[in-house]
């Protein structure tokens, strides 16, 4: 499994203290500063409070005093890796302790047997869409992570094989397509009134003429210039049947979409009334939707799996979340889409990254 730990460059720190210096790296930190931030960190995540020296004694491997952990985590804390939410109380992880333990102190889980075998059945596209599965695999992911799932469906890219227009009633027609590997894709346009039968036949018999062997983009700056060209023998309808179907198609911005699932869970652990106006920000960025298009398109142009820690993206700043996502691909490793798991910054990240990484080839082996 490839990780690529890191997010955006240039980040800033979001509960440093103005005026303090830039994060250390773990290269900079000795063995015990090592060891205490992890546990800072692991405390964190699973508890969601401060960790306080005494808590710490008893997790070392090495005996030490709880003064001496106490200026170990002020040396963090002076590094710009850990912060004291209140002046008695323990230390928590900055978003660079976070993003600093992600990229060299984490230990990646494994999933389990039975977490594999629930992916594989929800990733099954037999009798379903590739949209349908991905909603499946995607709400899936959700509860296994207890986070909100996002996913990019892709664009078809393969082949075509075969397309046909079906009469829905007045107005109304069904738009099928098939590719060569046997995926099914169906979707409804628009058709002129008073259009009849004949013209639908027409354009599906024009259509599985130009079509057969290329790809939907391929066909599609064909027919456009055919019909600009008036190269093709077609009535005014059919003409504009066949421009609308290829204007449902293509449509939306870079010819994919966005799936989110699982919403509700961001509200799960919800201690303080500055986290809900956070969440509230998420779930204004969710519903317009461009910022995580942008991230997963950026999963895209990466191998293996990308986090975004907190304020170390700018796309979905002062929301206090972090992201994990994975581009998946097809048999010859072209990258058809991205899947990921959105949640606060104390995301279990040992387990969350095996998950969305097993999820993202699952979905590469079945619609690829």
């Amino acid at each position: 499994m490839q990780i690529n730990r890191i997010g955006f460059p240039g980040s800033t720190l979001g509960d440093t203290p103005a005026g303090q210096r830039q994060a250390a790296s773990v290269a900079e930190l000795n063995e015990r500063a090592r060891e205490v931030l992890r546990h800072v960190v692991e405390g964190y995540v699973e508890t969601g409070e401060p960790v306080g020296s005494r808590a710490l004694t008893r997790k070392l491997t090495e005996t030490l005093s709880p003064a001496t952990i106490r200026n170990i985590m002020a040396d963090l804390q002076d590094a710009g890796l850990l912060y004291a939410p209140h002046t008695s109380a323990g230390r928590l992880p900055t978003d660079a302790g976070l993003k600093l333990f992600v990229n060299g102190l984490l230990e990646v889980g494994n999933v389990s047997e039975e977490e594999r075998e629930s992916i594989e059945a929800r990733c099954a596209t037999a009798g379903r869409s590739v949209t349908e599965a991905l909603e499946q695999a995607t709400t899936m992911l959700s509860g296994l992570s207890r986070c909100a799932g996002l996913v990019m469906a892709p664009k078809t890219e393969q082949p075509l094989k075969h397309i046909e227009f079906v009469n829905l009633g007045p107005g109304r027609a069904l738009v099928v397509t098939v590719t060569q590997s046997g995926h099914v894709e169906n979707r409804v346009i628009d058709t002129p009134l008073g259009m009849p039968p004949s013209a639908l036949t027409e354009a599906s018999n024009y259509l599985n003429a130009r079509l057969t062997g290329r790809t939907f983009e391929e066909a599609r700056r064909l027919i456009l210039e055919d019909i600009k060209l008036k190269r093709a023998e077609l009535n005014d309808l059919t003409a504009r049947v066949i421009e609308s179907g290829l204007a449902t198609w293509s449509g939306e911005p870079g010819g994919g979409s966005l799936i989110v699932r699982g919403q509700a869970r961001l509200l799960e652990d919800i201690t303080a009334i500055e986290d809900l106006e956070r969440v509230r920000i998420l779930f204004d960025a969710l519903e317009r939707g461009e910022s995580f298009v942008r991230l997963l398109e950026l999963a895209n142009t990466a191998s293996g799996v990308q986090i975004f820690i907190g304020a170390d993206n700018p796309l979905f700043a002062n929301t206090g979340c972090s992201m994990v996502v994975a581009p998946f691909r097809d048999s010859q490793e072209r990258i058809l889409g991205a899947i990921g798991v959105i949640g606060p910054t104390r995301l279990n990240y040992a387990r969350i990254i095996p998950l969305v990484d097993y999820t993202a080839r699952a979905i590469g082996r079945v619609v690829g």
